[in-house]
This record gives C-alpha cells, structure tokens and sequence, in this order.
C-alpha cells in the first residue's frame, strides 16, 4: 500500500521545477544584499539543518567565504550578544513558524547581520523577519517526514551560494528536475532497492556516511532511518568514522555510503567501502558511480549531476528506501511516533 510519503517523493520533480522557475530570478536580489559580507551564518534544526550543512560547504568550496552552523541557544537562552557586521545569516525552516529560528533571526539582525529566510511558508513568520525570503514552491507537505520541502530548501540554498558569486554554472541546477525523475524510476525498477530493504529490516543500526558536499545527504539519511523507521541511524563524516566509531561497524551494523560520482571526496569513500567490506560487514551505497557500487556490497544508483548539485538528487534514493524500509518493519511513514510537522524547541 503507498504512502503519503510515497506520493510526495513522487511530487519533487514538479516542485523543483516550480521553485527555479520562481527563485532563479531572486539571484541578482541576494547579490545585492550580500554586498560587503564576509561570512554566513546558517540557522536551521532538523532536516532544514542538513540543507544548512550543504550550504556550508557549498559556501566554502566554491565561495570563498567562511561559512558556519549557528547554536541558536546563544540567542535563545544565553541571549548573548555577537558581532555580526558583514555576515550573512540565512535562516532555514519549512513551515517558518519554529519560533526559535524565528527568533535568532531577528537575534542576527539585532547583532548586524543582513538576513535571508528560506521557508516553504510564504506568509510565515520567518519569511516577515528577513530582509529577502526565499519561498519554495513544495505545495501543501503532508507525511511528517520531510521530501519536497527538503530538496526545495536544497535549491534555494544554492541559489544563495550563487548569489554569492560560487564559481559553478548556474544551468546545472535546470538538469536536477529531470535527474530526480530519473532517478525515482531508476530505484525502484532497481533489485538493490528491496534487497537493502530486507536486509536492514533485520539490523537494529547502521552507519551513515559521506564527506564534503555530500555529508549533510548522510546526516539527512540518518535522520529520515531514525524518525521512519526507528533505525539506531549515525550519521558521519567518513573522516570521523575512521577515527574511532569505524568499530561499530560489524556484520550486524551495516554501512551505508553516499556520495556523487565525482568529487575530491570521492575516492576516500570508494576506500572506506573497501575496508568495510574487508572486515565483514555489508555496505550499501547510495550514488558514487561504478566504482563505489562495485567496492561495496549492494547499489543504488546515483545523479549523473555536477558534484556542487549533486545533493539535489543524491537524497532521493535514500527517502524511497526509508519509506519503503519504515513500510516493511510495519511502521506508518507518514506519521511516526513522537513527531509533529512543526517543532518547537522550549
């Protein structure tokens, strides 16, 4: 039986298309603001926390501005006060209504920051505070856990690195509605999809991984297994993973690696596979082209994307396997326990 979740995976390549249709024409207004800054600063939680952890390195990688994740409790329970002259703070919240994200953004521009709001709620709250809000165009997301309103965050993330001048082609992101498409019917026909789905029914964890631009895809996968499926999911750096936490991984505590299919980070993953799999353990990649797939254990395939892009469509395989993984273990995708589509932090 499907999904809600099912039907709104199903719904990205239109919603991606509806907000670079409406958000390419914003980039000369996010130049213009970010004139004289120096740094971003991102403010965000949960799933809109991982699009920030994309924007970091976007930033950095093809920017050249020093870029950082903001701990909101600063500004909500120490209320300190920062120096933020000549940052750019760029607040990121699906609904727009979690008043503690709310409230660092007014807190950044209190301090001097200029300000920017990516939020799929047009009237909300967090759209009012920002001197540019950048709307995406998801439609009504009705499963708790986040698809389209994710990857639409995605692209208005980089459509704020290209504001600030990232040397990359801005066509790039007109090729990442098509490759999602893809992409979904390339999963699904694929024997990997329900192959991994067994597997991991059986497993009470496993390690998610990635570097670089395609990290914040692992923390995204991590946290879509944890609050779909129930899954003891650790999202890493591939980098930390191999600095103590690699002992985890073990027959009964699979791998799974992402990455894009090309990339500086990519032959360190194609390496972690290989060791992984040397020691007994499984892995399953998600992306990282042939040889990822072949130094692991089970593939799905990944976007024929440009690295800096690649995160637009690299999470996609990863949501069908959560939903259809959360659907085997016999637990509801759209609503799992404990969650609410808005969270507030107290």
């Amino acid at each position: 039986m499907s999904s809600r979740m099912r039907a709104e995976i199903g719904e990205q390549p239109e919603a991606l298309r509806r907000t670079l249709d409406s958000l390419l024409p914003r980039i000369p207004e996010i130049r213009s603001l970010a004139a004289g800054t120096r740094q971003v600063l991102f403010i965000a939680r949960g799933s809109s926390d991982n699009a920030a952890v994309y924007g970091r390195y976007l930033a950095e990688t093809h920017t050249g501005r020093l870029s950082t994740l903001a701990a909101p409790s600063v500004a909500t329970e120490y209320k300190r006060r920062l120096d933020l002259s000549g940052v750019l703070a760029v607040a990121i919240s699906q609904s727009g209504k979690t008043e503690e994200i709310v409230e660092t953004l007014g807190w950044a521009a209190d301090c001097g920051a200029r300000t920017v709001a990516i939020t799929n709620g047009a009237r909300s709250p967090l759209a009012e505070a920002a001197e540019v809000a950048l709307i995406t165009e998801a439609g009504d997301e009705f499963a708790v856990p986040a698809t389209k309103t994710y990857t639409t965050q995605l692209v208005a993330v980089a459509l704020v690195g290209l504001g600030l001048g990232a040397d990359v082609d801005p066509s790039d992101l007109r090729q990442v509605p098509d490759e999602v498409e893809r992409l979904i019917e390339a999963a699904e026909a694929s024997e990997a999809l329900p192959a991994i789905v067994e597997e991991l029914s059986h497993v009470p964890g496993a390690v998610v991984s990635g570097r670089g631009i395609a990290f914040g895809t692992a923390l995204e996968l991590a946290l879509k297994l944890k609050e779909a499926c129930y899954l003891h999911a650790m999202g890493l750096s591939y980098a930390d993973l191999l600095h103590g936490p690699i002992a985890v991984v073990d027959a009964k505590t699979p791998a799974i690696l992402v990455a894009a299919d090309s990339g500086p980070t990519l032959p360190g993953t194609i390496a972690l596979a290989r060791r992984v799999t040397a020691e007994g353990a499984r892995v399953y990649s998600v992306g990282g082209g042939p040889g990822l797939a072949e130094a692991g254990s089970l593939a799905l395939p990944g976007p024929a994307l440009p690295e800096w892009v690649a995160p637009l469509g690299l999470i996609v395989p990863g949501q069908l396997l959560t939903e259809a993984l959360a659907r085997r273990i016999g637990i509801d995708p759209d609503v799992p326990r404990g969650l609410n589509k808005v969270t507030q932090t107290g």
